[in-house]
């Protein structure tokens, strides 16, 4: 009998940092949001499922914010001082409602900041909330409510919207809770003793998220994994020229490189580890390079800090074949996708990502009964299983994909989905189900004898870097970390001072800030972030002590796209 098609499930867990500085305000709420959406379902499905295995990546800037999530909490709670989230101290009324009515209007929209089809439709009473003030079927307001509308709308219209978008988001598990069955019962008039109880089950519901993943690794059910701090795109960080692999003719930031630039992938990958090992108890032996963002360059980096996997995109596998002068039937056969390789000497894995297959999750399949995506995913698997007869078991099948994205697109928050999906898949007599880091001993691995720098974006880093908009923002990044360099070396700055800003300095090299801007993405969501990357670098030049250049108070995008639904980055196909 053959041997069992090995397959692999990596739900990736990020979020970059929201706060203003290293201490401030958070300027969006997503982390929270998620939360208690998304992160706690995940775990939800694994803890009712023990025979499902998984990958679960989590990028440590995400853990450290949802502690202090937890912790600020707490102390709304106990002690009422309020949080450094307007939305939540809001909710609280530790804020009180405002009354200038644009400030109004900002309460509106922000509730309204989901999937409307799954999240607020579905709820009569959140729906008629946002009617009032001239929401269409879309369940947008974009001004329609005119000023006198919104002076005259009750305090209680705004707590009561509130606590209807906190509920919208609670995942499927928390919503079976008796609070929010009870809540969603009542429809309005919340009131603060309602409230609180909402804010404690989140509150709760963060704290807990950690331990619970802690506790599936620790019974071997789940492989945990890591991606560097910050979330920077590793090889751009090294080399600009490792955009050239995909992107040999795109325009390149004015700035040669990034200063310094692999000795900061270091630090992103040293103080990941410190953060990891401190909620986990344990170092990953797993790192997803942010955005399977991959370079031999950063293949060397993982060997130097003994990570024995790390994985990518189909389109940076194809663009390695022709760059390794794979054989041809290799290539078209997509037959070596399914194995690990090893770049030449360097000792670290890397697995390929089946874009089809996880696109199919992540795009494709929340619009269809549960039962018939599932059964649909398993004949994709069962057909490459065939196609490689007794050889099955000497491969494995890679399916990487966000894990807190899909889900609000999906019938109550793709519930029946996963539920079927864990069920079915474990039980399945031709697959098995695993972890890369078993998968890595296991699986024999193929040689390459070159890696073509890229990303699961299209096999390339386009999404970061090759147009105006992105490499201007590079440019102000690459300044300010000259400026940065300069001080240091100086010796202008105490020890404490100096760790805040090499922390700071992290914050503003994450991915997330260069993924937003172009004028292809949502004008909303590109003012939000090119606003917080400009604040993020003004903050450097306040640990540093120098004053800001007049450049970061140019706004850098605009954005034509779109409206989403989130703010959150949701990649299309």
């Amino acid at each position: 009998m053959a041997e069992a098609l090995n397959v692999v499930l990596c739900w990736h867990m990020h979020q970059p940092y929201y706060r203003e500085g290293l201490d401030g305000a958070y300027r969006l709420p997503w982390v929270y949001l998620h939360g208690i959406k998304d992160y706690s379902d995940m775990a939800a499905h694994l803890e009712r499922h023990p025979a499902m295995r998984a990958v679960v990546n989590f990028v440590p800037v995400l853990l450290e914010q949802i502690d202090d999530y937890a912790g600020q909490l707490d102390t709304l709670l106990k002690q009422g001082r309020p949080t450094q989230d307007a939305m939540l101290n809001l909710l609280a009324g530790a804020e009180p409602i405002p009354a200038d009515p644009e400030a109004r209007l900002r309460i509106i929209r922000d509730c309204q900041r989901c999937h409307a089809p799954r999240m607020i439709h579905p709820h009569a009473a959140f729906t008629r909330l946002l009617q009032l003030v001239g929401a269409g079927d879309e369940a947008r307001v974009d001004g329609e409510a005119t000023d006198w509308q919104l002076v005259y709308l009750s305090e209680q219209y705004f707590l009561d919207l509130l606590t209807w978008y906190h509920l919208a988001w609670l995942g499927h598990s928390l919503k079976q809770e008796a609070l929010a069955q009870r809540l969603m019962a009542q429809e309005t008039g919340f009131a603060e003793a309602d409230r609180r109880a909402l804010l404690d089950l989140i509150q709760r519901t963060l704290a807990g998220l950690v331990p619970r993943y802690r506790a599936l690794a620790e019974r071997g059910q789940i492989e945990l994994s890591m991606t560097p701090w910050g979330h920077p795109i590793v090889p751009l960080l090294n080399d600009f020229a490792n955009m050239r692999d995909a992107l040999p003719d795109a325009p390149a930031p004015a700035a040669a490189a990034y200063p310094g630039g692999a000795e900061r992938a270091r630090w992103h990958l040293r103080y990941g580890l410190d953060v990891f090992e401190h909620y986990f108890g344990r170092r990953p032996v797993g790192v997803w390079l942010s955005e399977g963002g991959v370079s031999e360059d950063a293949l060397a980096q993982l060997d130097e800090i003994d990570v024995r996997w790390t994985a990518s995109g189909e389109g940076v596998w194809r663009n390695s074949c022709a760059k390794s002068s794979c054989p041809v039937e290799q290539t078209a056969a997509k037959r070596a996708l399914f194995s690990p390789v090893r770049i030449d000497a360097r000792q670290v894995q890397v697995f390929f990502r089946d874009d089809g297959l996880s696109d199919l999750i992540g795009f494709k399949y929340s619009d269809w009964h549960s039962d018939d995506a599932v059964g649909d995913f398993l004949q994709h698997l069962d057909n490459i299983a065939a196609f490689f007869g007794d050889e099955a078991g000497k491969h494995v099948v890679s399916i990487i994909l966000d894990g807190e994205n899909a889900w609000e697109y999906y019938p109550e928050n793709g519930h029946y989905f996963l539920d079927a999906l864990y069920r079915r898949l474990p039980a399945h007599p031709t697959l098995k189900i695993g972890t890369f880091a078993e998968v890595a001993a296991l699986v024999p691995t193929r040689q390459m004898s070159a890696l073509a720098a890229g990303s699961w974006v299209y096999g390339s880093f386009s999404t970061w870097i090759g147009s105006e908009d992105k490499n201007r923002g590079w440019d102000l990044l690459a300044a300010a970390k000259r400026d940065f360099d300069g001080v240091a070396a100086a010796g202008r700055l105490d020890a404490d001072t100096l760790e805040q800003a090499a922390r700071q300095l992290a914050v503003c090299e994450g991915s997330d800030w260069f993924w937003w801007f172009g004028d292809y993405n949502p004008a909303g969501s590109v003012s939000d972030f090119e606003q917080l990357f400009r604040a993020q670098l003004r903050s450097l030049y306040r640990l540093i002590g120098m004053d800001a250049p007049v450049a970061l108070d140019v706004p850098l995008s605009q954005g034509r796209g779109q409206t989403e639904n989130a703010g959150t980055m949701r990649r299309n196909t």
